[in-house]
């Protein structure tokens, strides 16, 4: 009977040194993720018809921003695409807008970014999938929401491309110089007419 009790005994001592070590809280200087919002629309949700083709008018980049930004970023990188969409017969993603070395002070980008493949800022866009430089609004068609990710990568260097850069390219440049990425999706499909 008494080799019974000893291992029932051994178990819940074991257990209740366990618990402390599990509850115990994330250290106070543990790294903040990096996180991007929009006041555009939220993430998840619907993109408003003016950052869209739905729009009379060339649709305008949406507002983002962007914290949790780990110390050493030296530059950002921005894809947006919709995986929802592949080009006929690839596997490449329909590319909304491709952006690189955003300044790494910066903690947002304002709506309505001018098309130009250089800004002032050191910013480089490239062509997006109708062949022009700057932000693409999404066009899925009627009535199934497709899904579009704006993916913000925090990068320790600059990247020495230019405006000519495919998609690919910026992704081949970055491997090895991610520090942190973020994502917000939102949804959009042209209305029923």
């Amino acid at each position: 009977m008494r080799d019974l009790k000893t291992p029932a005994l051994a178990l819940a001592l074991l257990s209740l040194c366990a618990v402390p070590v599990l509850a115990q809280p994330a250290p106070a200087n543990a790294p903040k993720r990096m996180s991007l919002t929009s006041y555009s629309f939220k993430d998840g949700g619907i993109i408003p018809d003016k950052y869209t083709q739905a729009s009379e008018a060339v649709p305008d980049s949406p507002e983002l921003s962007w914290t949790g930004v780990p110390a050493g970023t030296q530059s950002f990188a921005l894809i947006v695409d919709d995986p929802d969409t592949a080009l006929q017969k690839t596997t490449n993603e329909v590319l909304h807008w491709g952006a690189f070395n955003l300044p790494g002070t910066m903690n947002a980008l304002p709506e309505a970014i001018p098309d130009t493949p250089k800004l002032p800022d050191g910013t480089i866009q490239i062509m997006n999938t109708a062949h022009q430089a700057g932000y693409l609004g999404p066009g899925a068609p009627c009535c199934v929401y497709h899904h579009y990710t704006f993916q913000l990568y925090a990068l320790d260097t600059k990247l020495s491309l230019g405006p000519d850069a495919t998609r690919a390219q910026i992704m081949g440049a970055m491997d090895g110089h991610i520090l942190a990425k973020a994502v917000l999706v939102g949804r959009f499909h042209k209305p029923m007419k």
